[in-house]
């Protein structure tokens, strides 16, 4: 299996990454997606299966700037981004053969209107096998790549992001929520949890 997409085909324009991803794919008896936060909780598609998947080589980071889903200009909020180093558990699904191309589209109409994302085709280890997956990567020199944030930071960010699907916390607490059902122990997630209940913004 490949481990992703190769560098040339690494492209900041969304249309072209979604062109390369479709002749890299054709080649896939089957189309799997790999979800590590909000494609937990609110996944784009319907799956014909899902399973508990591990990501190595990378890891689920609250560090990339929201100024649209999750934030504003002004308030910019923090989503989770896969950043490079250690491992991920997640969640791969496998789309249906006859609904692949359409759900693309949504998928990455959702994921990719202004291409910050890496997409790339990366091997996830799961139960059943190994299978190759799409993951949305964000590199550590990307504009929205923030670094680790203070505490008091975080807590501000918490506080105040609001954007179009929301607020941070919420963002946050079901991502937390979507892990604790999967059996998926994230320590960082769970500190942030720990530090968003201690300062009161969410229930004990």
């Amino acid at each position: 299996m490949t481990e992703g997409l190769p560098a040339e085909l690494i492209v900041r324009d969304p249309s072209e990454q979604l062109l390369h991803l479709r002749r890299r794919w054709r080649g896939e008896p089957q189309w799997w997606v790999f979800g590590y936060a909000s494609l937990l909780w609110r996944p784009e598609f319907d799956a014909v299966e899902h399973r508990p998947a591990l990501l190595r080589g990378w890891h689920r980071a609250l560090r990339m700037r929201s100024r649209v889903n999750r934030g504003t200009p002004e308030e910019p909020g923090l989503v989770f981004a896969l950043l490079p180093g250690g491992a991920c558990r997640g969640v791969v699904y496998r789309m249906h053969p006859d609904r692949a191309e359409a759900e693309l589209d949504r998928l990455w109409a959702r994921e990719m209107p202004t291409g910050v994302y890496d997409a790339r085709l990366m091997p996830c280890r799961t139960a059943g096998g190994p299978v190759l997956a799409l993951a949305f990567t964000l590199a550590r020199a990307s504009p929205a790549c923030l670094p680790r944030l203070a505490d008091a930071e975080v807590l501000h960010i918490l506080r105040r992001a609001r954007g179009r699907y929301g607020t941070t916390l919420e963002y946050l607490a079901e991502t937390s929520t979507a892990l604790h059902e999967r059996g998926v122990h994230d320590r960082e997630v769970e500190r942030l949890m720990a530090l968003a209940r201690r300062h009161g913004l969410l229930a004990s």
